[in-house]
């Protein structure tokens, strides 16, 4: 340090070790009541709050996105019942670690007189198939519990003969409320946090700071711990909105484009535009776009969408949307996000349609039930007996088209739908039924 008598000066000791820890790890909660998140699994009443109350651990999965509490969890599972706890990280484990691990549950187990250790597994869906079936003896015997965290889907990460025997408790990114907790504890917090540096914060730029986390409380920690620090070579000691814009980066943004979030999201945005409800689909439409999603799979869903939601109640919508698609893709980013963006407050705006979808499906069903009709003698290639319907004033005549009669379209009440509607039923009776 130096002598200018900075913010830190007064917290220097003669051992660094502790400061070196993030602010994140050393304001883990020591006990359940100090968790932070996650009412539905651990509030007062809440199910997995019971049975840890009554000293059991049920053998499961955590299943979350980072930042949101699952090593932690696990570990206060563990104190919570008094159990003792093994850890082990499935990126660098190997399968004769496992064996010493399930080893030292079972000899952990007779010395506790049968009571069963805690077996914890960070980031299980490492585990390749042969790894994760070395556990399932212990686990079927009851030789330990295991309690594995993983950020991907369980159900597609974990193999099924291991999964039979957990529960999957999924865990949420952190409510903004949450977030602005956990920073006024780090920032009053003397022993572990931030205290005894008397930093100055007002609630508008603690809400940013939370805000901008992205429900991961390791973030808000982290983007805390950063903005004090430059705090600190400036030797101020009040943090502002001003100060956070200019030391810390954008806004964290979870999204994997291969992971849940990709899924996630995609599917928010779709749902929006069937809901009509053009702002939620601008912002997720925003959230792909900031995250760098794939260009063509954007556009992609903006062509599907056009056809099976919006449909025949506004044909130019599937229009609009191929041209965008083509637009899109010859500009790239950045400007090809103002092509996505207007077709993609077209199609929620417009009225909406599912009969084509629900036709085709109906259609293939029927199809592959088995009712496979030859085609008639008169729409053969050099078939006799066909009318053509342009030698009619109408330009149509009434005509078998099936051998026997289908039903698969059935228009809709929005759009230009009901006027197809009324031109049908002037032409067939199964449309007057």
């Amino acid at each position: 340090m130096t002598d200018g008598g900075g913010l830190f000066d007064d917290v220097v000791s003669p051992s660094f070790s502790s400061w070196e820890r993030p602010l994140a790890d050393r304001m883990r909660p020591v006990s359940l009541d100090e968790f932070v998140g996650q009412a539905h699994l651990v509030g007062p009443e809440a199910p997995l709050r019971r049975i840890l109350d009554q000293g059991r651990v049920p053998g499961s999965i955590l299943y979350g996105p980072p930042g949101v509490g699952k090593t932690t969890l696990v570990r206060l599972m563990a104190e919570r019942t008094g159990r003792p706890l093994l850890e082990i990280n499935a990126v660098t484990a190997k399968v004769s670690q496992l064996r010493d691990l399930v080893g030292d549950a079972r000899a952990l187990k007779e010395k506790k007189d049968g009571q069963a250790p805690l077996a914890f597994v960070d980031e299980i869906y490492h585990f390749n198939k042969q790894q994760q079936n070395a556990l399932l003896p212990s686990v079927e015997r009851g030789d330990l519990i295991l309690v594995g965290t993983t950020t991907e889907n369980p159900w597609f990460e974990i193999n099924k003969t291991l999964l039979s025997r957990l529960v999957i408790y999924e865990m949420k990114p952190l409510e903004e409320i949450d977030l602005i907790l956990l920073l006024r504890r780090a920032l009053v917090d003397e022993e572990r946090g931030l205290g005894r540096l008397a930093v100055e914060v007002d609630e508008e730029t603690l809400r940013f700071l939370a805000r901008s986390a992205g429900g991961d409380a390791r973030q808000a920690l982290t983007r805390l711990e950063v903005a004090v620090a430059s705090l600190a070579a400036s030797l101020g000691n009040r943090l502002t909105l001003e100060h956070l814009r200019q030391s810390l980066p954008g806004a964290y943004r979870r999204y994997d484009r291969n992971a849940d979030d990709h899924y996630g999201v995609i599917s928010a945005f779709i749902k929006s535009m069937r809901g009509s409800d053009p702002d939620a689909a601008i912002y997720w439409l925003a959230r792909m776009v900031a995250s760098g999603e794939d260009l063509r799979f954007i556009a992609r869903r903006l062509v599907i969408f056009a056809a099976e939601d919006v449909g025949l109640a506004d044909p130019q919508a599937l229009v609009l949307a191929t041209a965008a698609a083509e637009g899109a893709d010859r500009v790239g980013w950045p400007e090809a996000r103002l092509i996505l963006a207007e077709a993609a407050l077209y199609l929620a705006l417009a009225p909406k349609s599912n009969s084509a979808y629900k036709a085709i499906n109906e259609a293939v069903a029927s199809v592959e039930s088995g009712d496979i009709q030859e085609v008639p003698e008169a729409l053969r290639p050099h078939g006799t007996g066909y009318l053509y319907p342009h030698d009619d004033e109408r330009h149509w005549v009434p005509q078998a088209y099936m051998k026997e009669v289908r039903r698969y379209y059935r228009p809709g009440g929005l759009g230009v739908e009901p006027r197809l509607a009324e031109l049908l039923r002037r032409y067939w009776r199964r449309f007057r039924e």
